[in-house]
């Protein structure tokens, strides 16, 4: 039975080959979120979302994360 090819990489160069694609998927996912709803936005504390923010938030107070402009995050 053939079997698919292994290839090794590192966390660094699969972050690397990740993020622009994450970046991209998550920006176009909530641009047509906010289009489709009368550019109006509200996270709901039952979604998901809402906790990752409120992660990043209380990490953000704990000066345990750094947050990156407008133009380092989409290169713009």
């Amino acid at each position: 039975m053939p079997t698919s090819p292994s290839i090794a990489i590192t966390m660094d160069e699969l972050y690397t080959a990740l993020e622009p694609l994450i970046r991209r998927v998550v920006r176009e996912e909530l641009t047509s979120f906010v289009k489709n709803n009368n550019n109006t936005f509200f996270l709901d504390s039952s979604m998901p979302l809402y906790n990752d923010m409120q992660d990043i938030f209380q990490r953000k107070i704990q000066g345990k994360v750094k947050l990156f402009s407008h133009e380092e995050v989409w290169g713009e």
